[in-house]
């Protein structure tokens, strides 16, 4: 696994979720208890919780990295 790992995910912060050839990006909006994250599309506004993108499993290409604002 490359780029940062679940843990380091922050609330706020703006990502970009490479998985199976799907890319997905997101603003982390809660952290919730059971380590899952309630996250929100940067381009379609759309709400899912973050497990719901990797519940098949991770790709070979399975990456995660923050977003730079600037």
């Amino acid at each position: 696994m490359a780029g940062i790992s679940f843990n380091a995910l922050r609330v706020g912060k703006k990502y970009r979720l490479v998985n199976y050839g799907d890319t997905y990006e997101f603003q982390v909006e809660r952290i919730l208890v059971n380590d899952d994250f309630k996250v929100k599309d940067l381009h379609t506004l759309e709400r899912f919780l973050l497990k719901d993108v990797v519940k098949f499993g991770t790709g070979k290409d399975f990456e995660i990295r923050e977003i730079n604002q600037g």
